[in-house]
């Protein structure tokens, strides 16, 4: 069994003790009665480059690292971004091995005016629906984890509520796959979730078999402003970042400084345009 596996597995467990104490009908019900979604493929740039957009993510834990950090206040750390310039907030949901929560979610989108990713293993269109009745405007679609049936369909419901779908990609078959299934962004994961090694390269190797007018993000591994302006000369929308991000007493200059930092590589014509 991969990792990816093992996760998935707990968050099927999770999700079933969910449904049961509250059925579909009701959470449809409040995604309804939501406020209307944010447009985060706008808040992203559009897929038109020219800078460089940041995903701030609050996230206390993964896989990889264990415990990241004791975010007592998400709400507060949220705000920060929201200062700092961040295009969209990512709050980790899934609980076992990312700590997450969807009260994690409610705190977060009370507090900014961001466009707001619920980030978790989505298997099931109960998740889909559950993130709009938080207030979620993106849902994460994780190829590696869907079947082509699963992956339109999902892509389509998310539409259907006005919301963006970041789906996420990990090989040249996987982008293949998120292209003919229509993905308006897709980000190229260079942690492989199989065994969570990671290779930047990858983002390189994939990124120009995205077409034109997608918004194309890189995930994982920044660490630092050489490694945003890296992904951004290599095609690089957005930068997902979550460990640099939690760990540092001064997120919002951070964020500031990747922004700097990526739009310098559109400036100086290292980026491919648009």
């Amino acid at each position: 069994m991969t990792v990816l596996d093992d996760i998935i597995e707990g968050v099927r467990e999770d999700l079933a003790d969910r449904r049961r104490a509250r059925p579909l009908e009701d959470v449809r019900a409040a995604a309804q009665a939501a406020p209307a979604p944010r447009d985060a493929f706008e808040a992203l740039g559009g897929g038109n480059g020219g800078s460089i957009a940041v995903i701030a993510e609050v996230k206390r834990s993964s896989p990889s690292k264990g415990a990241l950090a004791d975010i007592a206040d998400p709400e507060a750390l949220a705000a920060s971004y929201e200062r700092g310039g961040a295009a969209v907030i990512s709050v980790l949901t899934e609980e076992r091995r990312f700590g997450g929560s969807l009260a994690d979610l409610d705190s977060v989108r009370a507090a900014v005016g961001l466009p707001v990713l619920r980030k978790d293993f989505t298997v099931d269109e109960y998740q889909i629906w559950e993130a709009r009745a938080h207030g979620a405007d993106v849902v994460l679609l994780i190829v590696a984890a869907l079947d082509d049936e699963e992956l339109g369909s999902f892509l389509a419901l998310t539409h259907q509520l006005g919301m963006n779908a970041i789906v996420e990609t990990h090989t040249e078959e996987e982008v293949r796959r998120a292209v003919a299934a229509g993905a308006s962004i897709i980000g190229v994961n260079v942690r492989n979730l199989k065994t969570l090694e990671i290779d930047r390269d990858v983002f390189g190797r994939l990124a120009h078999l995205i077409p034109g007018g997608t918004v194309v993000i890189a995930e994982s591994g920044v660490r630092d402003t050489d490694d945003v302006a890296g992904y951004a000369a290599s095609g690089a929308h957005a930068v997902l970042v979550g460990e640099a991000l939690v760990r540092h007493e001064d997120p919002a200059t951070t964020i500031g400084a990747f922004r700097r930092a990526g739009s310098a590589a559109w400036d100086a014509g290292v980026a491919p345009r648009g």
